[in-house]
């Protein structure tokens, strides 16, 4: 299994999302998670997983200063030019950016990304929502990336 997902979080405002998009990140194998700003706590009760104990979490003023070597910078909006999902083809190193769940990611961020996609929905989704999806859909598109889960041990 070659290549690596890696998340990207902008100004993120609910304490309740990170903890949900750190979990989903652990879940589905993500290497990191970046979070530009300084908005809320990463420990969150709806983190189970604790992640932050088994991955690095990052923090800064700038995202662009904290994408992993080589990795290809995914913005995830419903913007103008965004590849819908069921048509994308993830990159090999993928950094996704998500935007704040009170804004969208703006041009100064999308200049900077060299991938645009968007779910298609009727309405935006909720950014912990969002994170999930797309990591699925990066495990569904590649059979070689799925996660066997650990068996219950016997009582």
């Amino acid at each position: 299994m070659r290549g690596f997902a890696s998340i990207g979080l902008v100004r993120p405002k609910d304490v309740a999302n990170v903890g949900s998009v750190l979990r989903a990140a652990f879940c589905y194998d993500a290497a990191m998670v970046a979070i530009q700003g300084d908005r809320t706590p990463v420990r969150s009760h709806i983190d189970t997983a604790k992640a932050w104990r088994h991955m690095p979490v990052l923090r800064g003023e700038d995202l662009r200063t904290l994408i992993p070597f080589d990795a290809a910078p995914v913005a995830v909006d419903l913007v103008e030019g965004a590849v819908p999902l069921p048509d994308f083809s993830h990159p090999q190193r993928a950094f996704y950016v998500f935007g704040p769940e009170d804004g969208t990611l703006g041009k100064a961020t999308l200049d900077w990304c060299k991938y645009r996609v968007m779910v298609p929905t009727r309405l935006c989704m909720n950014l912990a929502a969002t994170v999930n999806v797309i990591l699925y859909d990066r495990l569904a598109k590649d059979s070689s990336r799925l996660i066997v889960p650990r068996q219950p041990r016997a009582a």
